[in-house]
């Protein structure tokens, strides 16, 4: 594509411009200026535009089809600069504000959007003494109720806010609901400890004794769930990344109470630290087996080999297991957009609590 007909697409479209298996990053500028994102894990050297006229710089890489993608544009000196033929950002919650796009395979997930005049599930807000088990005095809890009648199994959400305000938690959880796509279920989307978070989500028994004490009492007071002592396993927990690992570790731990874990770019495996204690507590034989989603973007290269390692180890101690990989990198809007295939299958109509 000549200069001339690369600015006239972008300006009549935008950036970056988008092939079925690739997309043109261009900057009109003095230049130079450099791209990275998730396409390289946000690691290594930032990638150069090529100059192809005066003041025009692009550059083409080959993506997957439906791969949804964040990336920055960088100075000569590191600096991020705008790119203001991209008006869509991404507030991601990991890594700050970033320009996004998705490849014409793939769109964004409709069951994150509410249609008017649907019923809605009921959130409300709360506070629970920490009683030491877990940073600060007091910790904030969303209770979601679900759009229909109880008694409901109970969803803890790991880092709960984030779920809530970034991934439209309770919009796609109404949607599956109404849908016939899943069980009704109800959920205690936990806010996370700020800097404590690594220490709360990397495998803590304090953190295990909140929850199931603290968090799932109150849940307990305000909700009609099924009782776990009658119907073991019912109910699951959800996390991201070291929220994640530990919604692996809560239902290793807890089997009889934590019975579905969804897991999403679990951190099971960090390469400067290691495994983590769930591959241990994975290989010992349990009583009670578990429903286990795990699910971790195709760029995110540092935690996808702990996933994919995981998973036969799940499997050989005879839990059900689902794990599937998707085109994305390590942020709230993937998570979004693969979380309601693992709450589906985890939550299925068909199951039974228990």
């Amino acid at each position: 594509m000549d200069a001339k007909t690369l600015w006239s697409r972008a300006r009549r479209e935008g950036a970056p411009l988008i092939e079925q298996d690739s997309a043109t990053f261009i900057w009109r500028g003095k230049g130079p200026v450099f791209v990275t994102g998730d396409f390289q894990d946000w690691r290594g050297e930032p990638l150069p535009l090529e100059r192809v006229a005066p003041g025009l710089w692009s550059r083409t890489l080959p993506l997957p089809r439906d791969a949804y993608l964040e990336y920055s544009l960088l100075d000569a000196r590191g600096r991020k600069v705008s790119d203001p033929l991209n008006p869509r950002v991404s507030d991601n919650g990991v890594g700050g504000h970033n320009p996004c796009f998705f490849m014409p395979g793939t769109a964004p997930t409709a069951l994150a959007r509410r249609a008017r005049g649907q019923p809605r599930g009921l959130v409300t807000r709360h506070k629970v003494k920490t009683s030491e088990l877990a940073a600060g005095t007091s910790r904030e809890v969303y209770l979601y109720q679900p759009p229909a009648p109880g008694p409901w199994p109970l969803l803890v959400v790991l880092d709960g806010t984030d779920y809530l305000r970034r991934a439209a938690l309770p919009t796609l959880v109404d949607n599956l609901i109404l849908g016939g796509r899943m069980r009704p279920v109800a959920m205690a989307l936990v806010a996370n400890g700020g800097t404590a978070r690594t220490l709360e989500y990397t495998c803590s028994e304090a953190t295990l004794g909140f929850l199931r004490d603290k968090v799932l009492g109150l849940a307990r007071e305000r909700l009609p769930l099924v009782d776990e002592r009658r119907h073991p396993g019912a109910h699951g927990v959800l996390g991201a990344s070291y929220g994640g690992l530990m919604a692996l570790y809560l239902g290793l731990r807890a089997p009889r109470v934590f019975g579905h874990v969804l897991s999403q770019s679990g951190a099971f495996s960090i390469p400067e630290h290691g495994d983590y204690v769930v591959f241990d507590l994975a290989r010992a034989a349990r009583s009670r087996r578990l429903k286990v989603w795990m699910d971790c973007g195709g760029f995110e290269h540092q935690l996808l080999g702990g996933n994919q390692r995981m998973l036969p180890v799940l499997k050989e101690a005879g839990h059900r297991v689902r794990y599937r990989e998707y085109s994305g990198g390590h942020n709230y809007p993937a998570w979004r957009e693969d979380v309601w295939r693992g709450l589906e299958w985890l939550f299925a109509l068909r199951a039974r609590a228990g």
